[in-house]
């Protein structure tokens, strides 16, 4: 089983302005168990937009994903963000 969960590819407008070596980049979140052990997994996809197939798929176990999401939670406070819940 894989099922696509979100996906969001980055737009000229989200690019900080300034920083000349920023890459317009899309993500992708799917969930998976096609592994020999049949657990299921967290997928993350990161590709340079253009490059399809060429970036990183990072397979997450629950707790490296809830761990991701705790980082993530943590940045957006650190910034004076909501980080919801």
């Amino acid at each position: 089983m894989r099922r696509s969960i979100d996906d969001y590819p980055f737009q000229p407008s989200d690019l900080p302005a300034g920083d000349e070596d920023a890459k317009l980049i899309s993500w992708g979140v799917a969930v998976s168990d096609d592994y020999d052990d049949a657990e299921p997994r967290i997928v993350l996809t990161v590709d340079e937009i253009g490059h399809p197939g060429e970036g990183m798929v990072g397979h997450f176990s629950p707790d490296m994903a809830r761990r991701l999401r705790k980082a993530l939670h943590d940045g957006l406070r650190e910034i004076g963000q909501d980080p919801g819940q």
